[in-house]
């Protein structure tokens, strides 16, 4: 799969890496061939806001075959993107490649016209701009990212790594991407949108944090029933203070975060054995078939059934292309 990066000068090191440094795992981990190259409205030269001069960034030719499209950021001042680059992402969305907009790169993305009428995230310093410019995109702040299959955006900063590993995870299948994440020492997934951060930062969880804590016994008791009211007693919490403060140190709410964790495992399970989606319900704590079907229907648009026989791991022989 070959993957087009824009670059542009003043882009920070920290966008025009991430997704090279995702993309470029897969292939470094013998999960697929995926190639990442760097383009801009010319051939040429790149200097980056920390001041690098990165050479041999190739020109909008290099993403006339990229299978995928991806703006990083784009410049704090959220001017309207050249006629070149809106000519790429458009000629690229008609064509079936996935245009994704990483941080601030929604914007030039909703300048393209390929998220009118959808649902976007950006960073939250730039909902108030990008909603008075497009007010028929409507933005959502409790997310991290919005994937329409062929269009995806991120919202701030570090919420590109989660985009691009959730963009792994569609392609090749949550035990590549759970490869991935290990390989970067990063989450494979994280719960919760940036709405936290734009009053409160999200407080960091230690081994001594009673919600840390719970969190790690949850995961081990997925298959039982675990009710808003069983977290709080393990927690030593009331309701009530067990809700704000779960909500506080993930993002979430506990029911989400719990369906959240028990999707994962079914997947997991559903391209690594061979247990019937009955079995994979009762193992994950759906509690029957039809509970796991709708929850993935709601999720991933997809069925237990569809979803094994694309990305059973058992049926890959070598490399995926």
């Amino acid at each position: 799969m070959r993957i087009a990066v824009y670059a542009f000068d003043d882009a920070t090191m920290f966008h025009l890496a991430v997704p090279q440094m995702v993309f470029d795992e897969v292939t470094r981990q013998g999960l697929a061939e995926w190639k990442t190259v760097l383009f801009s409205d010319q051939a040429g030269q790149v200097r980056t806001t920390e001041g690098y001069l990165l050479g041999e960034v190739q020109g909008p030719k290099a993403a006339e075959e990229a299978d995928v499209v991806v703006v990083p950021s784009w410049f704090d001042d959220g001017r309207a993107p050249s006629e070149s680059l809106r000519l790429v992402l458009q000629m690229a969305h008609q064509r079936g490649a996935a245009i994704l907009g990483l941080c601030l790169g929604a914007i030039p993305v909703a300048d393209a016209g390929l998220l009118s009428g959808r649902r976007a995230v950006t960073h939250w310093q730039a909902f108030d701009s990008l909603a008075s410019r497009h007010p028929d995109v409507s933005l959502d702040k409790t997310v991290l990212y919005i994937d329409h299959g062929d269009v995806l955006t991120s919202a701030g900063t570090a919420s590109a790594l989660d985009a691009c590993l959730h963009l792994v995870r569609a392609r090749l299948g949550a035990d590549a991407a759970n490869k991935v994440a290990r390989s970067l020492v990063i989450a494979p997934h994280r719960e919760g949108g940036q709405a936290q951060y734009i009053e409160h930062p999200v407080p960091p969880r230690s081994s001594e944090d009673p919600i840390a804590r719970l969190l790690e016994w949850a995961l081990g008791r997925l298959g039982e029933p675990l009710s808003i009211d069983r977290l709080a007693t393990q927690a030593h919490m009331s309701r009530r203070t067990f809700i704000r403060a779960f909500r506080a140190s993930t993002g979430t709410t506990p029911s989400a975060w719990i369906r959240t964790q028990r999707l994962d495992a079914a997947r997991r399970l559903l391209e690594t054995t061979d247990l019937s989606v009955e079995q994979v319900a009762a193992d994950c704590g759906f509690g029957s078939a039809v509970t796991l079907r709708q929850s993935f229907a709601t999720a991933f648009s997809t069925n237990p059934t569809e979803y094994r026989r694309h990305f059973d791991a058992r049926l890959r022989q070598g490399p995926a292309r």
